[in-house]
């Protein structure tokens, strides 16, 4: 008998293999375990095709990276040099949106069987599920509002969290893990592959895109004018009416509608921190699993030509926005709508009606699809500074906030140990007051509302506490994560409430001899508290506010309450 050799067996295997989407015409998804072994034995049928893996996940499973290039090079470092275009996909951070997993497969398939090619100038990294524990969830009831496909996972991993919220805090190994693969392969476009669930309406395929904006005027402007009118050319003559992410206020179409708003929780509006285009494609939860698989498997195909037919400009106007962002003395940590400035979409939706419940017998609204409708709608998606902050030299961080330190080095942040005890003036934050959620929100009880006070101190380092350059790469993501005021600041997802508590204090019989001998010294001090006595009587009638505010303009007052510990160099 022929024995087959490995690699026969596995061009054989290829030429012969479907997904099961394919199989099951268009109705069901792949498990998890199908889209492993399936992207397994591409790697063994083809050198274009190797699998990875770049740590772990909160289920236990490894996160896995599938590279595609035009050749056999599948070295990301080699990319770079070479200057190719590097398109990231993310599938399955809500596995009950499994759209991007299905057609991912078919697309690296399709690839190494030659059914497509692959340009030269780009290369693919593909995480094949991002949420393995998601996905080994799985069921048929979780999505209410979704038409199929039969059976898919749950939203929460298996800490039951939104990854889709986790990318700055990174609560998950699977946003650890994705950091490494982000900046392993430091791809130009992030595709992170979802569905929509709200409205009804015409469009298969809707696009959440980058806030143009927030990438800064060389990259912004061009994605804006160029790049994707492009894509949703491309997309109209493979036969998809695309439209931006529904993010009505109302269906009171005269309001119009705003670009969603994308702080760095998002992939996307991670993605921008470090200069990179993303990409949200959100397919309609209600339109056939068939053609949500299809549009998308068209619109990864159409970002692949499109960016070959643009790497030049795309690399130039990346490295534009780099450079803009490092030669910036000040930058803005958070943006709100312009609403002077508006471009005009059509949109095809769906008249709404009342009609009556077969439920509660009583009047409810429902989205007629014998009424459909085309209607000219404003697209608020310019954006303007909210908040901006001035650019320091270095940061410092005292070595003991090892969560934060971690995240940074996951984050490429390159950080220097001090190498001996001493003392250095820094420019420091006291947390003057801040609001604290009353309800949990991805496990945290975040804090808003955060008002500083600024100083001039000089503050004791010791060997082995970090300084961080803002000359390097990260220094956008290093800006928003460590700046207090930041969209999604660490400070605002609880990463040093500790400086919140005070850690010494008095007792009052003790303290009011002290305090008597501090004022007795400090006249000016015993001035001070005579003239707040007078301005406010309610202090002035409460003897623990008294000694409360004589201890913390005292040397005995802790000076970590309250000082954030990340300090400035200026």
């Amino acid at each position: 008998m022929l024995l087959l050799v490995p690699a026969l067996l596995a061009q054989c295997w290829l030429h012969a293999q479907l997904t099961r989407f394919e199989t099951s015409r268009g109705t069901e998804t792949a498990t998890y375990q199908e889209a492993i072994a399936f992207y397994q034995q591409l790697d063994k049928a083809s050198t274009q095709v190797r699998m990875l893996t770049t740590g772990p996940t909160d289920a236990g499973y490894p996160l896995h990276l599938v590279l595609v290039s035009p050749d056999a090079d599948t070295d990301p470092a080699s990319w770079q040099r070479r200057r190719r275009v590097i398109i990231m996909v993310n599938n399955g951070i809500h596995p009950g949106e499994p759209d991007g997993i299905d057609a991912s497969m078919m697309l690296v398939r399709d690839v190494v069987k030659g059914t497509v090619t692959l340009p030269p100038n780009v290369c693919l990294g593909i995480v094949p599920v991002y949420n393995i524990g998601g996905a080994l969830n799985r069921g048929a009831f979780s999505r209410a509002n979704q038409n199929g496909p039969l059976a898919y996972g749950f939203r929460g991993n298996s800490q039951n969290l939104d990854l889709n919220r986790d990318f700055v805090k990174a609560d998950s190994y699977e946003a650890r893990s994705f950091a490494r693969a982000f900046q392993l392969l430091q791809p130009d476009i992030l595709i992170d592959n979802h569905v929509s669930d709200g409205a009804d309406f015409q469009h298969v395929f809707t696009l959440l895109t980058t806030q143009y904006d927030k990438l800064g005027a060389p990259l912004g402007d061009w994605l804006r004018r160029t790049f994707e009118p492009a894509l949703y050319a491309d997309m109209a003559r493979k036969g998809w009416n695309l439209f931006p992410y529904v993010n009505f206020d109302s269906y009171d179409l005269s309001r119009g509608m705003t670009q969603f708003y994308e702080p760095p929780r998002y992939s996307s509006g991670y993605a921008a921190l470090f200069q990179t285009i993303g990409f949200v494609p959100e397919t309609h939860m209600l339109k056939p699993y068939d053609q949500r698989v299809r549009s998308t498997y068209d619109f990864m195909r159409t970002v692949v030509a499109q960016s070959a037919a643009h790497a030049a400009e795309l690399k130039a106007k990346r490295q534009a926005a780099r450079q803009a962002v490092q030669q910036a003395s000040s930058w803005p940590l958070s943006w709100a709508p312009d609403r002077n400035r508006a471009d005009t979409l059509t949109f095809l939706g769906y008249r709404r009606d009342t009609v009556i419940s077969q439920v509660s017998g009583l009047p409810v609204m429902q989205y007629n699809r014998q009424q459909p409708f085309s209607a000219p709608v404003r697209f608020f998606s310019y954006f303007v500074p909210a908040k901006e902050v001035k650019v320091p030299r270095y940061y410092v961080l005292p070595q003991g906030w090892h969560a934060v330190a971690d995240r940074l080095k996951e984050n490429g942040v390159q950080l220097t140990a001090i190498k001996n005890d001493t003392t250095i003036q820094v420019t420091a934050y006291r947390i003057a007051s801040y609001k604290t959620s009353p309800r949990a929100f991805e496990k945290h009880y975040r804090q808003s509302d955060i008002q500083l006070e600024t100083t001039t101190q000089t503050v004791q380092l010791l060997k082995g506490d970090y300084l961080i350059s803002l000359a390097q790469p990260a220094r956008r993501y290093l800006l928003e994560v460590l700046e207090p005021l930041g969209d999604d600041s660490f400070f605002s997802w609880n990463y040093f409430d500790a400086i919140l508590q005070q850690k010494e204090g008095y007792s009052d019989y003790r303290w009011e001899t002290v305090a008597a001998d501090w004022l007795e010294k400090n006249p000016a001090l015993r001035q001070q508290l005579e003239e707040k006595k007078k301005a406010d009587p309610a202090f002035a009638g409460n003897s623990s506010a008294i000694l409360n505010w004589v201890y913390k303009n005292s040397p005995y007052y802790e000076p970590a309450h309250l000082r954030y510990p990340v300090f400035r160099i200026e």
